[in-house]
């Protein structure tokens, strides 16, 4: 099969593999139907965590094409979508609405997923079936909700969006974008976008977004105080992972308000006696995404919800390469990598 590996920062290559084989009774094998490339995978692309000649990708959709002896949930042929990482969906931790620190976790997608098949262990758990095969218009929405749009409804409800709440969204990315529309659907009264990018603030705009501010750092907090009659958002999503993005999210928060989380952090600190006299409640990390994929399929299925819009280049995984590109040079806010 094909494969984009990341042999060293900026170097992607699409190369030929073996295909992934069952490993474990409690493994599926899929053949994607679509990939993407993460905001994350930027993070090694760029030189900011080690990389060493790695199969890349960990959002997919796809058809089952092989399962272990004891997966009982998902058969040959369903059209299925799973999360970053893989949960046993069955212990203490995932039962409590927290797949991502499943005792048992382990990556979702175990050898890579920008490619044409993958492994994907604990696939009872991890494995959510869509309703039949979808249409194809519908498998970048689909696609979106292995991740981005999960991860972006984590960071709302993290965040306690809702009806009667201001929510700030610090990150234009498909992960603050979406966490744009998940907090539009959770019923909140004004969302504000920090954005300085013209076709991002139009999507935000379009998932539900109400006011535009393009200042960051302190000029950034202020702007949203000044919205809000100098207190701060009820709610704050962050989205990016710097200390300056941190630091802009707890600041623009009001005592009492509720900071959601979920960008990778990548060297931030937070000072104790600041934080302490914040009077926010901090909660976040990596999204469990596997406890929204059943809710999310269902509006993505039922078409009341299109976050496959956060895909603004579609490029056939050989082009891969030119997809890592693009976002690293922000000409394009997520790739989809089509297969086959």
């Amino acid at each position: 099969m094909r494969g984009v590996i990341m042999h060293s920062a900026g170097d992607v290559r699409v190369e030929e593999r073996d295909e992934p084989t069952i490993l474990e009774p409690t493994d599926a094998i899929i053949r994607l139907s679509a990939s993407c490339i993460c905001g994350s995978d930027l993070w090694p692309y760029r030189g900011a965590e080690p990389v060493d000649h790695t199969p890349m990708g960990h959002e997919y959709v796809g058809v089952v094409t092989e399962v272990g002896d004891a997966v009982r949930n998902v058969k040959v042929g369903d059209f299925v979508v799973g999360s970053f990482f893989a949960s046993d969906n069955t212990c203490e931790i995932c039962r409590a609405g927290y797949q991502t620190h499943c005792v048992h976790r382990q990556p979702g997608a175990a050898t890579g997923a920008q490619s044409e098949y993958c492994r994907i262990p604990l696939a009872d758990g991890t494995l959510v079936a869509t309703p039949g095969h979808p249409d194809p218009e519908l498998i970048p929405s689909l696609l979106a909700a292995s991740d981005v749009l999960g991860t972006g409804w984590f960071a709302a409800v993290a965040a306690e969006a809702g009806p009667g709440k201001t929510v700030a969204v610090v990150g234009d990315g498909a992960v603050g974008l979406l966490g744009i529309l998940a907090a539009k659907e959770l019923g909140a009264e004004r969302i504000i976008a920090m954005s300085r990018h013209a076709d991002r603030q139009a999507l935000a705009r379009e998932f539900g977004a109400t006011d535009i501010v393009e200042e960051r750092g302190d000029a950034g907090v202020a702007a949203i105080k000044a919205l809000t009659n100098g207190l701060g958002a009820h709610s704050v999503i962050e989205a990016v992972g710097t200390q300056e993005s941190m630091m802009q999210a707890i600041r623009a928060t009001r005592p009492g308000g509720h900071v959601g989380y979920v960008g990778v952090s990548h060297d931030v600190s937070l000072d104790g006696l600041d934080l302490f006299f914040s009077g926010v409640h901090l909660h976040g990390g990596p999204a469990p995404v596997r406890r929204f994929l059943p809710e999310l399929i269902q509006l993505i299925w039922d078409r009341k919800i299109d976050p496959g819009k956060v895909f603004d280049l579609s490029l056939p995984l050989e082009e891969a390469a030119e997809g890592y590109r693009a976002m690293d040079e922000r000409r394009a806010i997520k790739v989809l990598l089509t297969i086959g």
